[in-house]
């Protein structure tokens, strides 16, 4: 048996998605997007660096693991 939550909890999703989500979206979106700026996903970028061969550092320069002895 499957359990009541388990049931009711998609079947809400559901209905908000299809039916609710296309009325307020409009009516909610201009204030979400006054408070919600887009400074933390431009800053993100920022942390890491890409080297030539594909490697992100964050912290210093790539260990190379050929030269890592391998008993």
């Amino acid at each position: 048996m499957v359990c009541i939550p388990c049931i009711v909890i998609p079947v809400l999703l559901w209905v908000y998605k299809r039916f609710l989500e296309p009325i307020l979206y409009p009516i909610v979106s201009p204030f979400i997007n006054k408070f919600w700026t887009k400074k933390a996903v431009q800053e993100t970028g920022a942390s890491g660096q890409v080297e030539s061969n594909g490697e992100i550092t964050a912290n210093g320069p790539p260990q190379n693991s050929a030269s890592k002895k391998i008993d």
